[in-house]
C-alpha cells in the first residue's frame, strides 16, 4: 500500500484527492486511522499529492499577537452557539461585507464543507461538530472563488486550514482569511454510526445533530437528547477521554500555542468572569496576524482580556495534542465487534456508572437535566 504521507497519520483533509489531476487517490478510514491511498496503476508520478499534504510539508505556526475571550452582542447567537458565538458573529459579518465562507455543515448523514455568501444559511455552521469531517471538493470551490476576486474566509480545523492554505496558490492569499478551531482529536465517522446504530438510529435519517449545549456534552439528534437530559452519553465519554480519535491526533503538530490561521476560536475554559457569562458561553481567541485582528475590528465583538498562561492551562492542546490512552487498543479491538458501549463500559466503568445514576436521579426528578 503506497500511501501520500506516512502510515496512518493521514489527518483526513482531501487536499490530495482534490489536487490528483488523475483521480488515483483514495482516502481509507479504517476507524483507528485514514490512509491517503495511491492508486499505483493511475499514478503518472507528478508529486502533486506529497507536495499539497500538510503532513509532509507543515507550515511555519505563528504565536499570536493578541489574545482575548468574548462573545456576540446577538444573544440568539450566542445562546444557540456552543460557546460564545465569536464564530458565527464572524461569519456573518464576513458575509454582509460581500464574502463567502466555507465550514462545516451537517447534510445527509455526512459532515462535509459547503461554502456560501448568504446570511441566511450561516446558522447551519453553528455548533461543535466532535467528529472527522469531509472537506473534499471545498478547496477547488475556494479557489474559484479566490480567483472571481471573492474574499473568502474558511473556518475549519487547523490541519484543514493548513491543507487550504497549501491547496490556494500563494498569490490569492491576500483575501484567503483562515480561522482555525481548538482541536482535542477527531474520532473517524464510523464510531458515530456505530454508536447511534445501537440506540436504534441511523445516521442518514437525522436532519440535525449536536454534540454539545455549553458545557454539557451530550448528543442530541433531531432536538430530542439520546439518554437521559444532562448525562453525558457513551460516544461523548469515549470523545472527552481521548480514546477514540485516529492515530494521527496523538502526534499533531498543530496542538501548541503557535498557530496556522489568522484566528484561533475555542472555549474560555477556567474564565474568571462572572458565572452568568459564563454559563451563557465564553469564546477564547488568539489572534495571529492584521488579517485576524481586521476580522474581529469588523464583527464588533464584545471582548475581554484574558491570561494566556491560564487559556493554555485550561485548554491543553495549546500545548501538546492529546494523550493517547494505554487502553486503546483493548477499546478498538471491542469495537470492531459493532459494540461500542461495550467498548466504553469496559475502558472506563466508573464514568459509565456515575451518569447511570446520574440518569436515575434525573428520571426520578432528584436533579434537572439539561
Amino acid at each position: 500500500m503506497k500511501t501520500v504521507c506516512n502510515t496512518n497519520q493521514c489527518t483526513g483533509c482531501m487536499a490530495c484527492v482534490e489536487k490528483c489531476p488523475v483521480k488515483a487517490i483514495s482516502i481509507i478510514d479504517q476507524c483507528q486511522a485514514y490512509n491517503a491511498v495511491i492508486d499505483e496503476e493511475k499514478c503518472i508520478g507528478c508529486s502533486t499529492c506529497t507536495k499539497v499534504c500538510q503532513k509532509n510539508n507543515p507550515p511555519v505556526l505563528m504565536q499570536p499577537i493578541a489574545w482575548y475571550q468574548g462573545w456576540t452582542h446577538d444573544e440568539t447567537i450566542r445562546a444557540s452557539a456552543s460557546s460564545g458565538g465569536v464564530a458565527s458573529g464572524i461569519i456573518r459579518t464576513f458575509l454582509e461585507k460581500g464574502g463567502a465562507v466555507c465550514s462545516c455543515v451537517f447534510v445527509d448523514g455526512e459532515f462535509i464543507f459547503k461554502t456560501i455568501e448568504s446570511e441566511a444559511e450561516a446558522s447551519r455552521f453553528i455548533g461543535s461538530k466532535y467528529v472527522k469531517s469531509n472537506p473534499q471538493e471545498a478547496y477547488r470551490k475556494i479557489l474559484d472563488k479566490l480567483k472571481k476576486g471573492i474574499d473568502i474566509l474558511f473556518v475549519g480545523l487547523p490541519c484543514q486550514s493548513a491543507a487550504v492554505q497549501l491547496f490556494v496558490p500563494q498569490k490569492y492569499h491576500e483575501k484567503l482569511y483562515t480561522v482555525d478551531l481548538i482541536c482535542h482529536g477527531t474520532p473517524s465517522p464510523q464510531l458515530l454510526n456505530i454508536f447511534l446504530s445501537e440506540k436504534g438510529i441511523e445516521l442518514k435519517k437525522i436532519k440535525e445533530i449536536s454534540f454539545r449545549k455549553k458545557e454539557r456534552f451530550q448528543i442530541r439528534e433531531d432536538y430530542k437528547t439520546v439518554d437521559y437530559n444532562g448525562t453525558c452519553d457513551k460516544y461523548s465519554i469515549a470523545f472527552l477521554n481521548s480514546v477514540s480519535y485516529t492515530e494521527n491526533c496523538y502526534s499533531c503538530h498543530f496542538a501548541e500555542t503557535k498557530r496556522v490561521s489568522d484566528l484561533t476560536l475555542g472555549d474560555s475554559w477556567g474564565s474568571e468572569l462572572p458565572k452568568e457569562e459564563r454559563e451563557k458561553g465564553i469564546s477564547l481567541i488568539l489572534c495571529q496576524t492584521e488579517k485576524g485582528k481586521k476580522l474581529l475590528i469588523d464583527s464588533q465583538l464584545h471582548l475581554e482580556s484574558v491570561s494566556l498562561e491560564r487559556a493554555i492551562e485550561y485548554n491543553h492542546q495549546l500545548k501538546h495534542p492529546s494523550k493517547c490512552p494505554s487502553f486503546r487498543k483493548q477499546f478498538f479491538d471491542i469495537v470492531e465487534k459493532k459494540n461500542f458501549s461495550r467498548a466504553v463500559w469496559a475502558c472506563y466503568p466508573k464514568n459509565c456508572l456515575k451518569q447511570i445514576l446520574k440518569g436515575t436521579m434525573v428520571k426520578l426528578k432528584i436533579c434537572g437535566g439539561g
